[in-house]
Formats: structure tokens, sequence, C-alpha cells
């Protein structure tokens, strides 16, 4: 019987780590600082009727959303790589070559499991293919109506958590209600708020694209999202890799349609337990996002450690459902993100 040298088996399990399915690996279990590669626009379908985001306002799609529009172009910073369709023939007919001449014991199972062995194209990364829910329309459509009305200095932009600075809610120290907080904070300020409850990367970007970035010009955009691409209700569950994707693609589009706004880009808050794998893969995408911040346009900050007691907990009268902040909760963060956004109101960095 031969024997596998050391190098032999190195080599077999280089084999097996790449034959591991495209998106099975999660940005957490990842080396945490990957060889940046260049911005890509991955293969897309024909770009659906009714312009880049993908379908006519109001069109509907197979899963009453708008059709996905092509994949928006990624910063080199959150790319994730993928292979050419030359590349993956390379590897592939190296991996055939390596089954073909092995003479150890192993060959039998080589060739038992070859299909596993095969290097697979990286899956179509939803999160940066623009795509709105039928039902956003209504808000989305108010909120081409601030868009037009123009004056506007600070934008705010996400899902729920950031739409939920509207809500009054009741009480003392209501949930989902920040408001009052808002107006304390805020109220004096030009302001607009397009956050839109279970909103997520690509519905930002659809949003953007078909007139919410157009008719005004903010000096500064507070920035979070991704939190629903990771919970387990979303279709496809996205990746912490391909939400930093989707993340990355939102920056350059608000980057083209605002180019003169600073934008402070919030890391992911936690949510749930901590180990949950919501919060894991939340949390996961806040390393990846933060290489976005270039200090001269995009500033990241992340806040999350202020609503976690000191095992980590999200107590109730900070998020009472673990994951909508309270007043109180929006009081942490409307003190967190104070003075940085008064900084960049001024055109000084945080």
């Amino acid at each position: 019987m031969k024997i596998i040298t050391p190098a032999r088996l190195r080599c077999l399990g280089l084999l097996f780590t790449l034959a591991i399915p495209a998106g099975s690996i999660r940005a957490a279990d990842a080396p945490a600082t990957p060889s940046p590669a260049p911005a890509v626009t991955p293969a897309a379908p024909a770009p659906a009727p009714g312009g880049r985001g993908g379908g006519a306002r109001g069109g509907r799609g197979p899963t009453g959303a708008t059709p996905p529009g092509p994949p928006a172009p990624v910063p080199a910073a959150v790319a994730i790589s993928r292979p050419t369709a030359a590349e993956l023939a390379r590897i592939n007919a190296a991996v055939e070559q390596f089954i073909a001449t092995d003479t150890s014991a192993t060959k039998p199972l080589l060739e038992k499991y070859r299909s596993l062995l095969v290097v697979q194209p990286p899956r179509a990364n939803s999160a940066i293919a623009p795509s709105l829910s039928q039902g956003f329309m209504t808000k989305h459509n108010s909120n081409l109506e601030v868009a037009k009305q123009g004056d506007v200095d600070i934008l705010f932009l996400g899902d729920s958590i950031t739409d939920f600075w509207r809500t009054a809610g009741n009480g003392d120290n209501p949930a989902k209600a920040g408001k009052a907080v808002f107006e304390e904070y805020y109220g004096t300020l030009k302001t607009a708020n397009f956050g839109i409850s279970g909103d997520s990367t690509q519905g930002v970007l659809w949003r953007l694209i078909n007139g919410e970035g157009q008719g005004f010009q903010p000096k500064v955009v507070m920035l979070m999202i991704g939190t629903n691409n990771a919970a387990s209700n979303s279709i496809p569950n996205n990746t912490p890799a391909e939400i930093a994707e989707g993340v990355g693609a939102i920056v350059l589009e608000l980057r083209k349609d605002f180019p003169a706004a600073r934008i402070l880009l919030l890391g992911i808050f936690p949510r749930n337990a901590p180990d949950s794998t919501a919060r894991r893969a939340a949390l996961a995408v806040n390393p990846i996002i933060a290489r976005l911040d270039d200090r001269e346009h995009v500033f990241y900050l992340d806040i999350g450690a202020k609503f976690l007691d000191a095992n980590g907990v999200i107590q109730p009268d900070i998020m009472d459902d673990q994951l909508h902040p309270t007043a109180k909760g929006y009081r942490i963060w409307a003190e967190a993100v104070k003075e940085p956004l008064a900084n960049l109101l001024k055109g000084v960095a945080p």
C-alpha cells in the first residue's frame, strides 16, 4: 500500500476545502481579513423592464416583490471573491487529474465522492439585486414626495429600527417608539426618515435607484441595514459576506446619488440572545462593512455594545423584543451619535 505523504495530505485537504459549496461558509468562520478583490458585477439575468431598478415602479414579481434587477456594483473592500469560468475550469481540471493519478488506498473514496470535490461557482447574491416588497410601496411613494420637496440635511435610511424613530407608542417607556426622543434630538434640524419596517439591503437599493436618491442633497446620511437579510424568515437567508456586499452596494449608490454627503455607517445592532444564530449572523457583518470607512466620505460606527448588559444580554427596557429599541433604547442611540452627527454636519470627521 502506498503511503500518503504529508504534502499529498495537504493537497487533498485543499481540494476538500475548495469543494465546500458556495455560500456555506459564514463570514464568522472565514479569515478576518481576506485579500481584497476588485469591485465586481457578477453575471446577472437580463434586466427586467422598467429601468435599472428591476421592474417598473409597482410591478409585481413572483414573490410579491418587484422583479430583481441586475446585481449592483460592490466596493472592493467587501467584495466576495468569485472565480471566473476559466479559473473554475482550471481548478476542476486539477481536481480530476489528482483523482486520476492517485494511487493510494484513498482513491476509491475520491472517486465515490468526486462530485463533492468539484468546485461550483458561488450562488447569485440576492442582497445586491435591487427589489422591493409590494407591501412597502406606499411608504416608498411617501418618501418620493419628501425627496421632491428637498431641503434635507440629515437622511435616516434603513429598516424598522430606523422607521420607528417616528412612532409614538404608549406609556412612559413605550416599545418601538422613538418619536419623542427624535423630536428632542432632531426636531430643530432638517431631516428625512426613509426607514421602512421589514426592508432589506436589496429593498434600500431599489428605493434609492427608483427615486429616493434623487431630488435633494443631504449633508449627512445615517445608514443601518441588513438585520432582515440575516433573519430566519429571509428568503434566501443571506450569509454575512453577502449582506456586507449589499451594504457596500448601498454605500456606492449613496456616493453616486449624494456625492457631497457624508455617510455615518452604523454597525448592525445586536439582537436576540447572546448565543443566538440571528445575533451571530447579524454581528458577523460588522467587521466586514467596517472596511468601508474611508475617513473622508464614509465613517463607520459600531454602538451595539451600548445596548447590552455585562453579560451581553439586551434588557427589555432597552429592546422589549430584543430587536426594536424602546424609548430608552432610542435615547441610547441618539446620545451615541450626537457628537458624530454634529461634526459631520459641520464637515468635520467624527
